[in-house]
């Protein structure tokens, strides 16, 4: 938790945001719903909790139970919960207030949840505008439909208030708390730093496990061990796979077998849930083979030249481009493509070998605030998102501003379904070379992540020290590890 002074800061510059968005005199309120435990098989037998993120950020109190309400019009502000009983205390001890919670946080006014029912159900009995935001729990999807006499799906529609009565999610609550959260203050970019090296603890000891005849299994239990010994745990379900062109592989139940690669992307939550998100790919054997070499190097030589761009009033959507550009480059080289390059990238081509996009926003959540729609988060209204594969994927394509965090992992992949559906549809144009491209079948994906905040005059990679990344140094570190 932060100071105080953080909380209150944020909240009134919420207000000023959301009045610059609403009119004067109906701008209603805006509500906050908590998360609360979730059962994992029965009721108190919980997932471990994890706090609503947005809940975090305004108000800052991590537990279960918890409930805002900032007033619009006058910019009153309560926190509500529930003081323990002796129930709560036989089990879990004695408990702090929920006015000494409100302390924390700079919030004097504090309420029972049954006050926050109240005010709600009055605001909408009163006509007033009720702003909340889409919510990424279905506990709270149900509360809220309750609380405001919505169907459960049209609380997780967008859309500005004075469209439908106002009977859905606030966008213009999403686009105030979009524009506060997405560029990072000095106190947040200090808790993702720390962050990244505990996800360079994570990744080593991952680096580390990567022997012929280990299961993945095993790597994957030792390097979330690190997390969760120093921080709150992973941010999110790690990627341990010898199947790289699978993207989101989360089977682990292979031996290292010499020969084939392994990515691991894989990041750490800080105690203060700030997320890191890292990838790493490595040769089973300690040695990548020429074939391997050569594609690896050109992931890494795109990931510095992604970075070497990134800056601010650079948009990330160009910055993408330039990075696909370099891989197809490459690939040409190889005999894999051919064409010009820069048609290529127009036509999508790139999406055959890299179906995700170069990025996406970090913070308090690893794909920060995408719960609030993706496009509202990566996109400036002035863009539109492509309909092609990989560019269409493209989570961040905003212009550049200093106090931006974004992921930049460029990868390239060979999927053998993907290939032979664009063999048969002629989607290439005739770009590809399939003859030669037959001879990857089998090769998996590599894919080189690291986490970058956007400067005053470039960028930094956050962390005190980045995981080894050229095939050189890969090499060298596995075989001192």
């Amino acid at each position: 938790m932060f100071a105080a002074s953080v909380y209150v800061s944020r909240r009134r510059a919420l207000v000023e945001q959301m009045a610059s968005r609403t009119k004067e005199g109906a701008r209603g309120i805006a509500i906050f719903l908590g998360n609360v435990e979730a059962p994992m098989a029965y009721r108190g037998n919980d997932y471990k909790f994890r706090q609503d993120s947005s809940y975090i950020y305004f108000w800052g109190i991590d537990e279960p139970g918890f409930a805002a309400m900032i007033d619009l019009d006058t910019a009153d502000e309560w926190l509500y919960g529930n003081d323990v009983d002796m129930d709560d205390i036989i089990w879990m001890g004695p408990q702090p207030t929920v006015a000494s919670k409100g302390e924390l946080v700079g919030c004097a006014k504090t309420a029972p949840m049954s006050e926050f029912f109240r005010t709600v159900t009055s605001a909408v009995a009163q006509g007033r505008p009720v702003h909340f935001l889409p919510p990424a729990r279905y506990y709270n999807q149900m509360t809220l439909a309750e609380l405001t006499g919505m169907a459960p799906s049209a609380v997780r529609k967008v859309a500005p208030m004075d469209a439908d009565g106002g009977r859905h999610a606030s966008e213009e609550l999403v686009r105030s708390v979009v524009a506060l959260r997405i560029i990072k203050e000095q106190v947040e970019i200090e808790e993702i730093d720390k962050a990244c090296d505990l996800g360079y603890l994570m990744h080593t000891t991952a680096r580390k496990g990567v022997k012929p005849g280990v299961l993945e299994q095993e790597i994957v239990g030792a390097m979330e061990g690190v997390t969760l010994s120093k921080g709150w745990g992973v941010s999110f379900p790690t990627i341990l796979s010898q199947n790289g062109e699978t993207l989101h592989n989360h089977s682990h139940h292979q031996i290292i077998t010499p020969g084939r690669l392994v990515v691991v992307d894989a990041g750490a939550e800080s105690n203060s849930h700030y997320a890191s998100d890292f990838t790493r790919t490595y040769p089973c054997s300690g040695k990548f083979t020429t074939r391997q070499r050569e594609i690896y190097d050109l992931v890494e030589q795109a990931n510095n030249l992604a970075f070497s761009i990134t800056r601010p009033g650079m948009t990330y959507y160009d910055v993408h481009l330039a990075a696909v550009g370099h891989l197809l480059d490459g690939l040409k080289a190889l005999g894999l493509v051919n064409g010009d390059v820069d048609e290529m990238v127009a036509c999508g081509i790139s999406g055959l070998f890299m179906p995700h996009g170069l990025g996406h926003n970090m913070g308090i959540d690893v794909h920060d605030m995408e719960d609030l729609g993706e496009d509202y988060v990566g996109y400036d209204d002035d863009q539109k998102r492509s309909p092609l594969l990989g560019l269409g994927n493209l989570r961040m394509a905003r212009r550049l501003c200093p106090g931006h965090v974004v992921s930049n992992e460029p990868g390239l992949y060979f999927i053998p379904a993907l290939i032979e559906q664009w063999k048969r549809e002629g989607t290439d144009k005739g770009f590809v070379n399939y003859a030669k491209l037959e001879e990857y079948y089998g090769f998996g994906g590599i894919r080189l992540e690291d986490d970058v905040l956007v400067t005053a005059d470039g960028a930094r990679r956050l962390g005190s020290k980045r995981l080894p990344i050229t095939s050189a140094e890969v090499e060298e570190a596995m075989a001192n590890d």
